[in-house]
């Protein structure tokens, strides 16, 4: 049996008459960790989108775990064992972190319950009272990732985490990751910030104007700064900033 758990073919999704993604093709596998890298506007976000069905793609197939979810409603590909921390976080401010946990739960069971959740992310124990509007970024994107966990996924998709955290949050949220990683949820992590994510990542995707333009192992792309700049189109001060 393939140890693919979710595969992208061929993808082309378009905005209106704007073709943003060309023929998109990635691999996840069970335990993995997929870094997606490239600048704003390279399709990134585009291509989380389109795996969860809330941007149709023209055509191309997607499977996850064997089935495909082309096509297929967001909260059906949801329910299959698929999670989202999106950009932005995009929670319900004038609910409380426990009634957003509440709101995300979808009966489909699993180890990570609201109190497992809670336990694992202490800070948002702390805060379980208070309204999501009033939480910092850092505790929003805590509040985002124990969210996704409650839906149980088997597969997490996270988009830009680290975006306008501070550093002592962004190595916080990082390491929660690779806990989950450890624990065997694949993830597929969306970033600008390269270095960062290939840390922690098995494998690295590179995609510049909705193209993949690289593929290859995580610690060997770390390994060569200067490909990664030119990759991304940026200079070495750039990319270390």
């Amino acid at each position: 049996m393939s140890d693919t758990f979710l595969n992208v073919d061929g993808l082309n999704t378009f905005y209106g008459k704007s073709h943003i993604l060309h023929d998109v093709g990635l691999k996840v596998n069970k335990g993995e960790l997929v870094a997606l890298l490239g600048l704003n506007g390279a399709g990134k976000t585009t291509t989380l989108r389109s795996i969860l069905g809330l941007t149709r793609p023209r055509d191309g197939e997607i499977t996850f775990d064997g089935t495909s979810i082309i096509g297929r409603a967001p909260y059906r590909i949801a329910r299959l064992g698929v999670g989202y921390v999106p950009e932005g976080r995009r929670m319900f401010a004038a609910l409380s972190v426990l009634e957003n946990l509440q709101l995300a739960e979808n009966g489909r069971g699993g180890e990570w319950s609201i109190a497992r959740v809670l336990e694992h992310l202490p800070k948002l124990k702390e805060l379980v009272g208070r309204r999501a509007g009033r939480l910092s970024g850092g505790e929003q994107e805590m509040l985002a990732i124990g969210r996704a966990l409650v839906s149980n996924p088997q597969l997490l998709l996270v988009d830009e985490p680290s975006q306008g955290l501070a550093p002592m949050i962004v190595e916080e949220v990082y390491r929660i990751l690779a806990e989950l990683k450890a624990r065997g949820v694949a993830i597929v992590l969306v970033e600008q910030n390269a270095l960062l994510a290939l840390k922690i990542a098995d494998r690295a995707y590179v995609m510049d104007a909705g193209r993949i333009v690289y593929h290859g192992e995580a610690a060997t792309l770390l390994a060569d700064r200067k490909l990664i700049a030119d990759l991304m189109g940026l200079t070495a001060s750039e990319l270390a900033s």
